[in-house]
């Protein structure tokens, strides 16, 4: 047995037969959840060209990714984080590398082995969140992987092979998420894991296979189907795309269906707000920040902006005190730091620890109004919850400036001078 020993109870999530947060003197309603952040690059690779992630001022190394992750670790536990998502097939790096000419399949086309580099990377991972209280929701399948799989059978053996893995490692701490939003478009030519009766058969099978291990299979956002939460341990649902108020009936839709299931979100965006939410539904939420934790080599620590403002509201939300900060060190101008510039581009945000405080955000170049920002999460060129357009460097970037209006009529500059 594991030092972390997971188990479910109705819709609450115990550790050694405690609701989770049990140790922390706060608030009711957050007994028996399980915050969470997704770390889908944690055992990533690349074996067509490792070399092109040599970047953001860092040397790419497989094994390095996954210590400096490990290392992370014990920092995130203290704001409450309780668990983090791992691909075996990793993800999407959102901005920078074509998914499509990414190899990052340690099952071969076949499925019928499992490379034995990763298995390491993962085994080690898993122990080290043992060690200090955390859960891993291990996601098997990608997308962009899985087409690599000659047909539906080699799906299945790799299944069983990952299963099989699982559980002759005795893990007590882990969660599996079959596929990554197995019901989205991307999955249209693969009808066995598309297709939710079929899903429900997988389920099913991978329970079997790993031991009787907590199961569920992540939709995309918004999305979801019977089928697959009946046969689930763990409903994992994803926000991705949804404004707050889409994302909060969504919950309230899925409660309607799995009364007695704990719903956990382990993919949404870095709109922090949903964190109330969570409190208001007792469901769980994991934060998604797309560029520090999804393009390889990784930042695995809490990071300035984004990773920093998810880390304090987690933590007073579930009851940890910290103080006040400032009013002007709330709001953080991210993507213009020295070693976040990619072949001339750059994603430049406001991240706001209290972003519905925010009525909109202006983005100045060299004084000139460059974007207007009204939605969480403040980016710069926006095209949905999770994803946004880049600016193109140009040479004669001076200054930057994003000017941030509050409903009270308060404005906080934020500069960045070249």
């Amino acid at each position: 047995m594991g030092k972390t020993n997971l188990s479910i109870k109705g819709r609450d999530f115990y550790i050694n037969d405690k609701p989770v947060y049990d140790e922390i003197n706060g608030h009711l309603s957050s007994k028996g959840l399980l915050m969470n952040a997704r770390f889908i690059q944690g055992i990533f690779d690349d074996q067509t060209d490792r070399k092109r992630y040599n970047r953001f001022n860092k040397i790419f190394d497989v094994d390095k990714n996954t210590d400096d992750l490990i290392k992370a670790l014990p920092m995130w536990y203290q704001y409450g984080l309780r668990a983090i998502t791992v691909g075996i097939q990793g993800g999407m790096p959102v901005f920078t590398i074509d998914i499509k000419i990414i190899d990052n399949n340690p099952f071969g086309p076949d499925g019928m082995s499992f490379d034995e580099a990763y298995a390491k990377r993962l085994d080690k991972l898993i122990k080290a969140a043992d060690e200090i209280g955390m859960v891993v929701i291990v996601n098997i399948l990608y997308w962009a992987q899985a087409l690599s799989f000659k047909n539906d059978e080699a799906i299945i053996s790799a299944l069983k092979i990952a299963s099989s893995f699982l559980k002759k490692g005795n893990y007590t701490n882990v969660i599996i998420d079959i596929a990554n939003e197995y019901n989205i478009d991307m999955w249209n030519s693969l009808k066995i894991i598309k297709d939710p009766k079929s899903m429900k058969k997988l389920i099913e099978l991978v329970k079997k296979e790993s031991g009787g291990m907590l199961v569920g299979c992540s939709g995309g956002g918004g999305l979801i189907d019977q089928e697959v939460i009946d046969a689930s341990d763990v409903v994992l649902i994803h926000g991705n795309g949804l404004t707050r108020g889409e994302y909060y009936d969504f919950v309230l839709k899925v409660q309607k269906i799995a009364p007695d299931k704990p719903i956990l979100c382990n993919e949404d965006s870095p709109c922090i707000s949903r964190l109330d939410i969570a409190q208001l539904t007792h469901t769980s939420w994991g934060h998604y920040d797309n560029f520090t934790k999804q393009e390889p080599p990784c930042d695995w620590g809490i990071t300035k902006g984004q990773d920093f403002f998810f880390a304090r509201r987690m933590a007073r939300g579930l009851g940890i005190d910290l103080e006040e900060l400032p009013i002007e060190d709330q709001f953080y101008l991210q993507g213009l730091e020295p070693y976040t510039k990619w072949q001339d581009k750059r994603w430049i945000r406001l991240a706001a620890e209290y972003p519905e405080k925010v009525n909109y955000v202006d983005f100045y170049r060299n004084n000139e109004l460059v974007y207007r920002s009204y939605d969480e999460p403040f980016f710069m060129f926006r095209e949905t919850t999770w994803i946004q357009k880049p600016w193109n460097v140009k040479k004669d970037d001076k200054v930057w400036r994003a000017e941030v209006v509050l409903y009270d009529g308060t404005m906080v500059i934020k500069s960045v001078i070249f």
